[in-house]
């Protein structure tokens, strides 16, 4: 089963994916903040993160190009989850190696079907 490491700081919204990709058959742990996801990340290699931009200390796009840079987990899946909707904003995520850019409010069925296409493309 794969793992969805959530990263938002909003804890309703946190509950919420967390309950919705459960729903979804798969395994997720959650981070309040930039600096719990990338411990996380080093301590249980996730499958695929959905991170947010708004985070306190480090920001989504700060996790993002760290994650980059790093040799080990250049190639975990990213969709940036925010309500920063902006075309600067969304082309900013792209450019730091985002694989997907969902602005809130979204569909949950349809962020559901991308979190599991980027799986099984990840996976072929």
């Amino acid at each position: 089963m794969a793992n969805v490491l959530v990263v938002d700081d909003e804890p309703n919204i946190l509950l919420s994916l967390e309950f919705l990709m459960s729903q979804a058959g798969l395994t997720v742990t959650t981070a309040a903040n930039g600096e719990t996801a990338l411990q996380k990340i080093a301590e249980a290699a996730p499958d695929l993160l959905l991170l947010d931009i708004s985070l306190p200390g480090i920001s989504g796009f700060e996790v993002l190009e760290q994650l980059r840079r790093d040799e080990s987990e250049r190639h975990l899946p990213v969709i940036m989850l925010t309500a920063h909707g902006r075309e600067v904003e969304r082309e900013k995520g792209f450019a730091l190696g985002a694989d997907d850019y969902v602005t809130k409010p979204f569909s949950t069925q349809q962020l559901v079907e991308k979190v599991k296409a980027l799986l099984v493309e990840r996976a072929t």
